[in-house]
């Protein structure tokens, strides 16, 4: 029986959310938030909460429900994750964005920290993971440099099929697959795209690749426990079910209308009010070199979800907070001296572990010197929750607002409950600011200009545009 399905050991393994340091009766009345407040919001809130329940019924939030309607994908993806490990050395994602970021942050959470430095044997036989998200030319090369083309299969991820990076990639790579391989090429590529529309259904039909397909309404930044992240997880020898079943549990706890029993719901409410106060910056910083991506993957999912010009009535809002990237405690050297001195404009949220998956002791040494030798006997493991503690307490005296979100370990099953919790999070965000969380206007002004610098056709309005734009004054270049 799968870990999973015994309840006992999935209660034990529920993330929570330490929100003391929010809160007016522990940080102070000055910064912190109130019962009070959040209980002003009570219509506001329940409103909220309907309007998720009414949107998921709609299909207008498809990701809700990727932990349950994909038994056969999982069944085809764990059949073609055991064929890539048979025939394959290495493993390359194609995309940007979400999906990019998801793949990078689940393979980084829950596999070897130096993975692809492994042996062969000490990987379980699974080929290498190289993430191509970037159309950085000397990136690029710095990557078939590394690679045997004979040896490996890329994966290109797009759902419009008209993502101009990951087009270019694909191109660049099924020309040179071409030329090695002449038709045996095709086995080298899987393409994730939608099912109907777009470019790259097109031509992953036209060509025979193997296809997986993103559902219609899965947005990229939502999209990690799809196929976009789940064959690029299952080729490196994680536990997909695992994973949708800590987002299934997740949802299960998020989908309580009380937001005081509701924790994605609670850190909405609590980041929302704080962007009421003018806190505009929210830090993520983990205490684990495992969780380090998921800020990343975090950063894009809250700024593209939040950062919205207009609400839903049309009215110019200019919202969203921006978030920031840290790791503890390498950052605890670099960025919390502006956190506890500078403007109380942040909310940071730690991401910490109870168990660490290995324990390191300190060696004793220098007993003269007691400033050094009070080390000695302890762990690395005490150390590094020691740092998270006194962070915190340096954040609450400094009356910065501050959450903690802890991992009883990491696991698949843990970090399918953190994606799907900092979504839910993100979308009762945006009903609360009464915004669209789930389009990115902004990001198509810049992809539009880019296909018309190129010559795009059917752009012509947008190039006549960018030639009308101010011209460079010499005066302003030094």
């Amino acid at each position: 029986m799968k870990r999973f399905e015994d309840r006992s050991w999935v209660q034990s393994m529920r993330i929570t959310m330490d929100f003391n340091n929010m809160m007016s009766d522990v940080i102070g009345t000055e910064q912190g938030i109130s019962r009070e407040s959040i209980d002003a919001l009570g219509s506001r809130l329940q409103e909220a909460a309907k309007a998720m329940v009414e949107k998921r019924k709609s299909g207008k939030m498809d990701w809700r429900d990727l932990p349950y309607n994909q038994k056969e994908v999982v069944a085809d993806i764990k059949r073609t994750a055991e064929e890539i490990k048979e025939r394959f050395e290495a493993f390359v994602v194609l995309g940007i964005g979400g999906s990019a970021l998801g793949p990078i942050a689940v393979q980084q959470a829950l596999n070897h920290l130096h993975y692809n430095e492994l042996p062969k044997d000490k990987r379980g036989g699974y080929p290498r993971f190289y993430v191509a998200d970037n159309i950085d030319p000397e990136r690029m090369q710095a990557l078939f440099d590394v690679l045997d083309l004979e040896k490996t299969v890329f994966n290109v991820i797009t759902k419009s099929g008209s993502t101009s990076e990951t087009m270019a990639q694909f191109l660049i790579i099924r020309d040179m697959l071409q030329s090695r391989l002449g038709e045996a090429y095709k086995d080298h590529i899987i393409a994730t795209t939608d099912a109907e529309a777009g470019n790259l259904i097109k031509i992953a039909r036209a060509e025979g690749f193997k296809t997986f397909y993103i559902p219609r309404g899965v947005g990229g930044r939502f999209s990690e426990l799809s196929p976009v992240g789940l064959l690029a997880a299952a080729v490196c020898g994680i536990d997909i079910e695992e994973l949708l079943a800590g987002a299934a549990y997740a949802d299960e706890l998020c989908s309580v209308d009380d937001v005081y029993k509701n924790p994605a719901y609670m850190a909405a409410t609590l980041q929302y009010l704080a962007m009421r106060a003018g806190k505009n910056i929210s830090v993520m910083m983990p205490y684990a070199d495992s969780l380090r991506y998921i800020a990343d993957w975090y950063a894009q999912l809250w700024a593209e979800s939040l950062g919205k010009r207009y609400d839903n009535n049309g009215n110019e809002v200019f919202v969203g907070q921006t978030p920031v990237k840290a790791l503890g405690v390498t950052d605890q050297h670099s960025q919390v001296q502006l956190y506890t001195e500078g403007p109380f404009d942040k909310v940071v949220t730690f991401l910490g572990v109870d168990k660490y998956r290995t324990t390191m002791e300190i060696s004793r040494g220098y007993e003269d010197i007691p400033a050094v030798s009070f080390l000695g006997g302890h762990t690395l493991n005490e150390l590094i929750h020691a740092e998270q503690a006194a962070t915190e307490y340096a954040l609450l005296k400094a009356k910065c607002l501050n959450r903690t979100i802890w991992l009883p370990e990491v696991n698949a099953f843990t970090i399918g409950q953190l994606l799907y919790m900092l979504e839910v999070e993100t979308a009762f965000v945006g009903e609360l600011l009464n915004i669209n969380a789930f389009d990115q206007p902004g990001v198509e002004e810049g992809k539009n200009a880019t296909y018309a610098l190129l010559g795009r056709p059917g752009y012509d309005e947008k190039r006549a545009e960018l030639a009308a734009r101010p011209a460079k004054k010499q005066e302003y270049m030094i």
